[in-house]
């Protein structure tokens, strides 16, 4: 008997579009439409010329597709005949015209938009007061970023559009790697590989670029990162990194600095033949019956202390939350086109909004006084269509205020606590005397 299997990003999304309000519009605006219209003259360079389907027009309407959930381009022509979409008025289009405009409108302006964002929505989120992760916190005293990467394929084309009917369904799509900042969660960079099969080390040339030119960058790393030669490279360039250590790995201890039942912290030497002799710490903790490994460049504990190193390590999977949120919150595992072109574009829009949401929960985050940690981006999302529902009925202008209200707890916008609240050792050599503790509070 055949077993039918689904993979849950590849479910459609099959109903209405989430209804909008002028609260909610108004935000989208103030945020992105000044990193839109400065698009302009870059458009115009393009030898685009003005039509019914113009930028901003292009624009809104990508971004209120995902937004707005809106599940096909038959209804997204819908809308654009009928309402007016953020800072576009309605216009008369047909549903051929929209495929079409999908496939021809260049990429890059959504690339541009999306790098043009971020450094305004960094500054909103260092301007925020809340509680920040003591491991995060301790960090930034001797780091000005602490960023994790990790590479994901995007797995299938579904066709979405009228003009890609002879298009095969189910093949891979490419690949993408994100840097997002593990503080604020905001995306620092992304970069698009059309093989699917591409390992992670296809990025090292462009990780490495991006940490170098920014100052004092921590790098917390996937394991497809494992490569001695780029560790050295990295080194020699005063960038540090944290990743998990292979139970194999072959090295010289040059210099104890910790030791315990739970612990063992030391200075050691690795390398090839070709990197060269190297030093790392490994730190060792022992958990229930197992033993995880942790790599670090930084060879002084009082910088990064051992339980430092594996919380960071731990707050890698941040990245992975994120590629979950794209993929089946925002619809990045259901791809709209199998053009190259398509694919990018999607790509940059869906990362604009996932950077839109989370500016949304910081924000809830500094109301309730929590670590962003502690929000859940998708029971934001979620708890939108209630606001929307309260601004109608004119009980709820403020979708801050409305998400954070005591009496709208069930929207469970705050994560509930799994486990007891634990304590951080931030001692550099632990079990060495008294050690400096701090409550980990709601992280």
């Amino acid at each position: 008997m055949h077993q039918y299997s689904r993979n849950a990003d590849h479910i459609r999304n099959r109903g209405v579009p989430v209804p909008s309000n002028e609260a909610i519009d108004e935000h989208l605006i103030e945020l992105l439409s000044p990193s839109v219209y400065s698009q302009q003259a870059y458009y115009q360079s393009l030898g685009k010329r003005n039509r019914i389907l113009t930028l901003p027009l292009m624009v809104a309407a990508v971004l209120t597709m995902l937004w707005a959930k809106v599940p096909s381009v038959i209804e997204l022509t819908r809308l654009l005949n009928r309402e007016d979409l953020l800072w576009s008025k309605a216009v008369t289009v047909t549903r051929q015209a929209v495929s079409k405009r999908f496939l021809e409108f260049p990429a890059s302006v959504f690339e541009r938009v999306f790098k043009d964002l971020l450094p305004r929505l960094k500054q909103r989120s260092s301007e925020r007061t809340r509680p920040v992760a003591p491991s995060i916190a301790h960090g930034l005293k001797s780091f000005d970023h602490i960023w994790a990467a990790d590479g994901s394929v995007l797995e299938a084309l579904f066709r979405k559009l009228d003009s890609l009917k002879e298009v095969p369904v189910g093949q891979l799509a490419g690949k993408i790697c994100t840097v997002i900042e593990l503080g604020s969660q905001l995306p620092v960079e992304i970069w698009f590989n059309e093989d699917a099969k591409a390992h992670d080390c296809q990025f090292l040339d462009d990780l490495f670029h991006l940490a170098q030119k920014a100052s004092k960058v921590l790098l917390v790393l996937d394991r497809g990162f494992y490569d001695f030669e780029w560790w050295k490279r990295l080194m020699d360039h005063s960038v540090a990194f944290i990743i998990l250590g292979k139970s194999n790995l072959s090295y010289r201890v040059v210099k104890p600095l910790s030791e315990s039942y739970a612990l063992t912290d030391e200075i050691i030497a690795v390398g090839t033949v070709a990197s060269g002799q190297f030093q790392l710490r490994l730190i060792s903790i022992r958990k229930g019956k197992g033993t995880y490994r942790y790599l670090t460049s930084v060879l002084d504990p009082n910088i990064l202390p051992p339980y430092v190193v594996a919380d960071l390590y731990a707050r890698r999977w941040r990245i992975e939350d994120a590629f979950h949120l794209v993929k089946r919150l925002l619809g990045l595992g259901y791809l709209w086109t199998g053009s190259l072109n398509g694919i990018k574009l999607q790509i940059w829009a869906t990362w604009i909004m996932y950077a839109v949401l989370f500016d949304l929960s910081d924000a809830v985050a500094e109301a309730v006084q929590l670590p962003l940690d502690r929000i859940s981006p998708e029971m934001v999302w979620r708890g939108l269509y209630h606001f929307n529902t309260a601004y109608n009925k004119g009980t709820a202008t403020d979708p801050i205020a409305y998400l954070t209200a005591p009496e709208n707890r069930d929207l469970s916008v705050i994560k509930p606590l799994r486990k007891p609240l634990k304590i951080l050792d931030l001692s550099p050599f632990p079990g060495a005397g008294n050690k400096p503790l701090t409550k980990l509070k709601n992280a």
